[in-house]
């Protein structure tokens, strides 16, 4: 089969690899589409490697459709060879062929097509994990989600509404707050325009205070935004895309009671990714399903322009999800 290869000068090439070999517990998907992950890019500047026993190439989430089973997948899982499901992985979905423990797969949802599909696993399950396991969200809370036209916030901000939840995001420019109306965040805070810290200050004031933020910056800002959220609030880091470092008041950290809490899925253990991926299906997929929550695409590219899929995210263009399509 082929797979999206890294050559020695970090450039991308569509090449030979081995076909998989699936254990008793895999099955074997034949890929339609595969989405794209900052992580991807980590991957690729060998900052972010796959996890032991992984491909070496990239992709985190697939959809397509089950075309051989492991003996023990069979016995022990309700799949069927034909199945269309989408699937998240520790690596591999650039290719024509990636083999998946059968508990890391999710049926492709009724109302969604396979490249809608191959958007939802990697990005649901963060959302899911980081909302409701890290951030213990109630109805009614308030969420600050930074850089709100990422592919993340694309999925965070409509998932965190349907289940009852306020959302303030911030952007750059008033082309990407218009941009993003669909998502239906209540406050979109243009960030060259008004300070998020600012901001966060008169929130706490007017008793409308963030309860949970999940956060990919980092850097100066998030030091400045800590001191101004609810009394228990989360801090939830994914990533530091604006700096590694930050000053923090932490006389206001044990007073208020804040956790800053470090999250990525990747260090997860299979049996915590498969129970994420277990209560997604049951508790949203029927939200996906009745059309309260839909995957944000914002480019479909063939797998053999990967290069120039990867151009988007290193360029920040992307409103939503940008998926490579394999066949």
């Amino acid at each position: 089969m082929k797979a999206i290869l890294v050559n020695d000068d970090k450039s991308l090439r569509w090449d030979n690899v081995p076909d998989p070999v699936i254990k008793p517990t895999e099955v074997l998907v034949e890929v339609h589409a595969a989405a794209l992950n900052r992580a991807d890019l980590m991957q690729r500047e060998g900052d972010y490697p796959p996890p032991p026993g992984c491909p070496e190439w990239m992709g985190l989430e697939i959809a397509g459709v089950i075309v051989e089973m492991g003996e023990e997948a069979k016995k022990n899982s309700k799949w069927e060879i034909g199945d269309k499901v989408c699937a998240l992985l520790g690596g591999g979905g650039y290719a024509e062929y990636a083999a998946v423990e059968y508990d890391m797969l999710m049926p492709v949802p009724e109302n969604c097509s396979m490249i809608e599909a191959a958007a939802i696993p990697e990005a649901f399950a963060t959302a899911y994990l980081n909302l409701f396991i890290e951030g213990n969200i109630k109805p009614g809370n308030t969420l600050l989600m930074n850089a709100g036209a990422s592919g993340l916030a694309s999925v965070i901000i409509p998932m965190a509404k349907a289940f009852d939840i306020r959302v303030i995001t911030t952007v750059l420019r008033d082309d990407i707050a218009e941009s993003i109306r669909h998502l239906n965040a209540d406050r979109v805070v243009v960030t060259t325009k008004e300070d998020i810290s600012e901001v966060l200050k008169e929130e706490l004031d007017n008793g409308t205070s963030v309860d949970v933020a999940i956060d990919c910056l980092g850097g100066e800002i998030m030091g400045k935004c800590i001191h101004y959220l609810t009394h228990g609030a989360r801090w939830i880091m994914i990533a530091a895309l604006a700096g590694q470092k930050t000053a923090i008041d932490l006389k206001n950290i044990y007073v208020r009671n804040v956790r800053i809490i470090g999250s990525t899925l990747r260090s997860r253990t299979p049996k915590m990714k498969a129970q994420i991926l277990a209560e997604i299906v049951e508790k949203v997929f029927p939200k996906i399903e009745a059309g309260e929550i839909k995957p944000t695409i914002h480019a479909v590219l063939p797998i053999t322009e990967a290069e120039k899929a990867h151009d988007i995210l290193y360029k920040g263009q992307n409103v939503g999800k940008v998926v490579l399509k394999v066949k």
